[in-house]
C-alpha cells in the first residue's frame, strides 16, 4: 500500500513542494497525496509529467487522492 501524504488545507505552492520533496527522496517509487483543491491537483499533475512520473486521480467530493508512481 502506498503511503498517503496529506496536503489538504495547504496553499500553493506547499502541496507541490511536498510532492517534489517526496519524489526526490531516495527509494521513493509510489506514494499518494490528498489535496483539497483543483489547482493543487493540476499543479501536481504538471510536475509529475515533467518529472516523468505516472499519476492518477480519484475525486471524492471536493478532495482528490493522487497516486504517483515512478516510471
Amino acid at each position: 500500500m502506498a503511503e498517503v501524504r496529506d496536503a489538504r488545507g495547504l496553499l500553493c505552492p506547499e502541496p507541490v513542494l511536498m510532492v517534489k520533496k517526496e519524489m526526490d527522496r531516495p527509494g521513493s517509487s509510489t506514494f499518494q497525496v490528498l489535496v483539497d483543491s483543483e489547482a493543487a491537483k493540476n499543479n501536481i499533475t504538471r510536475l509529475a509529467g515533467k518529472m516523468k512520473w505516472q499519476i492518477s486521480a480519484e475525486q471524492n467530493g471536493e478532495e482528490y487522492l493522487l497516486t504517483l508512481k515512478k516510471k
